[in-house]
């Protein structure tokens, strides 16, 4: 949908790696000495500036006080995608210790390639992460009951809209006329035919597998009440829920409000689009190029828009097998996930850590930063993709079924969902 979107959302690849290996965190001899070695370690963050600065700043701090457990960082290095390297590394087994920059749709792969350890091997690692993150911590358990991966920071999705595009085309800019579906599309429709557009909104319609995370996967986590694409191994987007908001979409499509053709560029900053899926991140971004406002996602009937749950867009932070000194790499991975250190992070990108009490912990910021409120609180209401096998495969899978019937409307809904719900269900059924 937008070309900015790329510093943060990457695209990631199916590797065969040919590794037999399965589960995180390999075994023997070796694994329970590096479980308690303290030493120099190497970490990898993502190549997003502000990222950059935090990560240089965060070590610094570390390195200050830890002579004989220096850290060592560099930016993630060049690759199709971040993903890619990383699986490489692991196959090469020259991975870092810790990756600042982990994708939840990779961690089941990753994972079956034995490149992660289970931080619960840590006395201390299933109660930090736990206390740190609350309730929404358990989407981020393999199904094995482990994490391998620390929930680290998101970015909730939520509609940003162009008040200037929404004023010239008569509409309320305070209060936009958006939160159910009928709504939703009759302002899609003055938007387009006053505003000034070309589209209400403009998702890519390519066929990466991470695109329903800002088309598809939010609506239908909010008109669900917070379900998963797949929960229990049961695949849930062929229901009512699910098939309502692809007819939905599919109105926004047959109807030109949404375009077919991928725009080269960014059609919200481009002015192009009138309205765009996007998190916190683009507040900085768009600053005052845009006169811009946000609001939870539609829902059908127009739920409250307390109770909205959203899309996490999350990165998490792990730790690889090939890290000899873990007990360091354990120390430094809570030292960069503190209540100090996340309030920096805060302050340096304007993304919001995974944590309980985000607003509470940090009022000065969100006093001083009134416009990330709403971002802050729509971060307790999030959803992350399921944590099981095959999951790009899977979301693949369901990006084919929803291009052919929503966007291109070459198939029915419901036929098509239910071919691809049958496909998801044995793949994740697979180890």
């Amino acid at each position: 949908m937008l070309g900015t979107r790329s510093r943060l959302i990457v695209a990631l690849v199916v590797v065969s790696f040919g590794l037999a290996a399965c589960g995180g965190g390999g075994g023997g001899t070796s694994a329970t000495k590096a479980a308690s070695a303290r030493g120099p370690i190497k970490i990898w963050y993502s190549n997003n500036a502000e990222e950059v600065k935090w990560g240089k700043a965060t070590v610094a701090a570390w390195n200050k006080d830890h002579a004989s457990e220096q850290v060592t960082a560099e930016e993630i290095p060049a690759g199709k995608s971040s993903e890619e390297v990383i699986g490489a590394s692991i196959t090469a087994g020259n991975t870092p210790c810790l990756v600042f920059n982990t994708a939840p749709a990779a961690v089941p792969q990753f994972q079956k390639q034995g490149g992660l350890v289970a931080l619960d091997s840590f006395s201390d690692g299933a109660s930090y992460i736990q206390a740190r993150t609350g309730p929404r911590a358990d989407q981020y358990k393999s199904p094995d009951g482990k994490f391998y991966q620390m929930p680290w920071k998101t970015n909730p999705v939520m509609i940003f809209y162009n008040k200037d595009v929404f004023a010239k085309a008569g509409l309320d800019t305070k209060n936009p006329p958006l939160k159910t579906y009928d709504e939703f599309l009759a302002s899609a429709k003055t938007l387009v035919a006053k505003g000034g557009v070309k589209a209400a909104i403009w998702p890519a319609p390519s066929s990466e597998f991470f695109q329903p995370w800002f088309d598809f996967y939010p609506l239908f986590i909010a008109q669900s009440g917070g379900k998963q694409l797949v929960e229990n191994g049961e695949p849930q987007f062929a229901g009512p829920d699910g098939i309502a908001v692809a007819q939905f979409w599919k109105q926004l499509y047959d109807q030109g409000l949404a375009q077919r053709e991928l725009y080269n560029g960014d059609a919200f900053g481009d002015k192009k689009a009138a309205m765009a899926i996007v998190g916190p991140w683009a507040i900085a971004v768009y600053g005052d190029k845009v006169k811009w406002g946000v609001v939870p996602v539609p829902t059908k009937d127009g739920k409250d828009p307390g109770q909205i749950q959203t899309f996490s867009d999350e990165k998490s932070s792990a730790m690889y097998s090939s890290c000899k000194n873990r007990s360091t790499a354990w120390d430094f991975l809570k030292f960069a996930t503190s209540k100090d250190s996340d309030g920096k992070l805060l302050e340096m990108t304007g993304q919001m850590p995974m944590r309980t009490d985000v607003t509470t912990a940090y009022p000065a910021y969100f006093t001083s930063h009134p416009e990330y409120t709403i971002f802050a609180e729509q971060a307790a209401r999030t959803v992350e993709v399921p944590n099981v096998p095959n999951s790009v495969e899977i979301w693949q899978t369901f990006r084919n079924a929803y291009s052919q019937a929503v966007i291109f409307g070459k198939a029915d809904i419901q036929s098509a969902f239910n071919q691809a719900a049958e496909k998801v269900k044995t793949l994740a059924a697979r180890s």
